[in-house]
This record gives structure tokens, sequence and C-alpha cells, in this order.
């Protein structure tokens, strides 16, 4: 609720985020998506583009950001998981972030679309790293357990 009351407007458009994330990563990705593959990682930086874009179609992108990383880490206290799906997790919605912000300078946030993001983090799919320790840092690459 103190999330969701200030920022009406945000949280309709971070649950829309959810279920298009939700959708292109089934799409593209029917296997991994909901455990902790590929296809998470890829649905957990794309959840964060979107939330991102969709935020900063009605706001700063400041404002975007801080909404952003509020909603998406109080999912990973509301929905705990093991230490290294926590860190798999907040890792790849750092990679979206980032993504965001590196793409935003370029483009007026007005024009923004989802395939913008869909394409970049499909080509970080191919070069994403199994993490294995709490202590293993992989930068800007999307990581995900074993499958």
């Amino acid at each position: 609720m103190g999330l969701t009351l200030p920022h009406p407007l945000f949280s309709i458009m971070g649950f829309y985020a959810i279920l298009r994330s939700f959708s292109l990563a089934q799409k593209h990705f029917p296997k991994t998506h909901s455990n902790n593959g590929i296809g998470n990682a890829f649905r957990h930086s794309l959840w964060n583009c979107l939330i991102l874009m969709y935020c900063c179609k009605i706001s700063s992108p400041q404002k975007a950001l801080d909404y952003c990383k509020k909603m998406t880490d109080l999912h990973e206290e509301l929905f705990p998981n093991e230490p290294l799906e926590t860190k798999m997790d907040l890792h790849n919605n750092q990679v979206g972030i980032n993504l965001f912000m590196e793409l935003l300078p370029g483009i007026h946030r007005q024009f923004f679309e989802t395939s913008f993001f869909v394409e970049k983090l499909m080509q970080k799919t191919k070069t994403a790293k199994i993490l294995e320790k709490l202590e293993d840092d992989f930068g800007d690459e999307l990581v995900y357990l074993k499958e």
C-alpha cells in the first residue's frame, strides 16, 4: 500500500509491465521463464526496462527510476527466495535498469518501444553467465542458475 497510494499511475504501469514482461518471456523462453533459467533473467531485466519506459512517459526519469527500484526490491522482500536466487533477481533487475538508462540519452522518452529492449536483452541472453556463488560478479551480463 505504501508504494501504491502515493503513485497510483505508476502502480498501474508497473502492473502492466509485469504482465507484458511475463507474456514476452513466455513467448521467447517457454521452458525457463518461470524457473531460475535464462528466461527468468530475461523476464526480470525486461520487467525493469518496461516499468521505466511506461513511467517515464508520464513523469521524469528520476521519479520512474526511484519507483522502479522500490517496486522491484519490494517484490524480492515480499516473495523471498534462497540467497543465490535473490542475488540473481536483483542483479538482472539492475541489468534492465542499466540498459534503459544507457538508451535514455539517445531516445526521447516518449518514443521508447518494447522492441528496443527485447532485441538488446535477447542479445544479452547469448552471453549470460551461470551464477554459482554469492561472491560472483558478472557486471552487466545477465545471470541465471543452472537449469
